[in-house]
């Protein structure tokens, strides 16, 4: 039991439900080797999409630009990663590795995370996005 208590705790902080303001407040709620995963994919869509707005939708961080181009969420065995539908649709040989659903990513904790793949599928969203298509 303790065991286990330890574990949850070595993702996330704190088990109560919080409502975060803002991503550097978000990422600061995770332990030191998960908020490390979630600044880097914070990187990786602030290079792909400079433009893009960060904000907190869902109570999960989110990138805007106009509309929402991708959320992310870090649980304890993976990260969620949400490029919707039509990023999903767009990437599906990439992403046959990982579990998926209809709008959303698993990408497992104890695998290297694909900062690349991620690059892309927010370049794909940005596209979208810019071109007028629905979300």
């Amino acid at each position: 039991m303790f065991v286990i208590f330890l574990r949850i705790r070595f993702v996330h902080k704190t088990m109560e439900k919080k409502t975060y303001q803002n991503i550097d407040q978000y990422i600061a709620d995770y332990s030191p080797e998960v908020a490390e995963i979630l600044t880097q994919i914070r990187s990786c869509i602030k290079e792909t999409a400079p433009g893009a707005q960060e904000t907190i939708s869902y109570n999960m961080p989110a990138f805007k630009q106009g509309k929402v181009l991708v959320y992310f969420a870090a649980f304890k065995n993976h990260i969620g990663f949400y490029a919707l539908p039509s990023g999903n649709m767009a990437f599906q040989q990439e992403l046959s590795k990982y579990k998926v659903g209809k709008g959303s990513i698993q990408f497992p904790l104890s695998q290297p995370m694909p900062f690349e793949l991620i690059k892309l599928m927010v370049a794909f969203r940005v596209e979208e996005v810019e071109n007028g298509a629905k979300k």
